[in-house]
């Protein structure tokens, strides 16, 4: 389907399409409508391949689906390469540039697959095998936020390592520098043959400036406390919507407005 479509709706996960108590209700209806419309809901999201399939089953959603931060791209729908185009580096390999870059700086930076399930429940509220699922994870490096006061030192250490860190509301992202969620939008565009398209993107954090860049229009998903103003900081000089509500109902309310406004055209 996105291939023949001219509008892609590319939304965050976590804060953007569901509150962090991870209910996906109020979108519900909502994307059962962008489905009629046959317009592709495609999934941008740190989360894993393994966590989405399950969001996805619960969403009935076939449209392909951007994990971990933009390292990889899964769907059935991609035929020609096997369901799969890969952006990022290993695990394994990230490890070890997180471990080179907590030697530079002299502190240690610590993976979220390395927490106990105690401290990970603490921090992602998850439980059970949805932590299991969390875990399974291969071309990205989530790993908890630094003191700010280091963050221009491990600046440094991104271009010495060639990678880039992308800090979300609850923890930040190592990735290789051949991936973000900008850059999974580029290679889903490029796969699709198709750069005549529309993005809707919707994101609640500065990790997802990229998404936001790389979208025609830009929507901006508070929390309960208000939106992130880092984030609002970076899209100063851009044209963005702020939504009025949070999370999965201020999700719900903007993409009605613009489903509206098609159905008048």
């Amino acid at each position: 389907m996105i291939e023949n479509s001219s509008i892609w709706v590319v939304s965050d996960v976590d804060g953007t399409l569901m509150d962090h108590s991870y209910d996906l209700t109020p979108a519900k209806e909502t994307i059962n409508t962008l489905q009629k419309l046959s317009i592709p809901v495609i999934l941008c999201t740190s989360k894993t391949a393994s966590e989405v399939r399950v969001i996805r089953k619960d969403l009935n959603l076939t449209d392909p689906y951007i994990v971990e931060n933009g390292a990889a791209i899964y769907g059935e729908s991609l035929k020609k390469v096997n369901g799969e185009i890969i952006l990022g580096k290993k695990y394994e390999y990230l490890e070890n540039i997180l471990n080179l870059i907590s030697k530079e700086i002299d502190y240690k930076l610590i993976p979220l697959n390395n927490l106990s399930d105690l401290e990970a429940t603490q921090l992602t509220g998850l439980t059970g095998n949805s932590l299991n699922l969390m875990r399974d994870r291969h071309w990205s490096m989530p790993f908890l936020n630094p003191p700010t006061l280091l963050e221009d030192r491990i600046n440094i250490c991104c271009k010495k390592f060639k990678v880039d860190i992308f800090k979300g509301n609850r923890m930040s992202h190592l990735l290789s520098n051949n991936s973000n969620k900008g850059k999974a939008i580029n290679a889903l565009k490029k796969y699709s043959n198709n750069q005549n398209i529309q993005i809707i993107g919707l994101g609640d954090s500065p990790n997802d400036l990229p998404l936001l860049l790389k979208s025609d229009i830009r929507i901006v998903i508070p929390g309960i406390n208000g939106p992130n103003l880092n984030l609002i900081d970076q899209l100063k000089d851009l044209e963005f919507i702020l939504a009025s509500e949070p999370n999965g109902y201020g999700w719900k309310n903007e993409i009605n407005k613009f489903i509206n406004k098609l159905e008048l055209i």
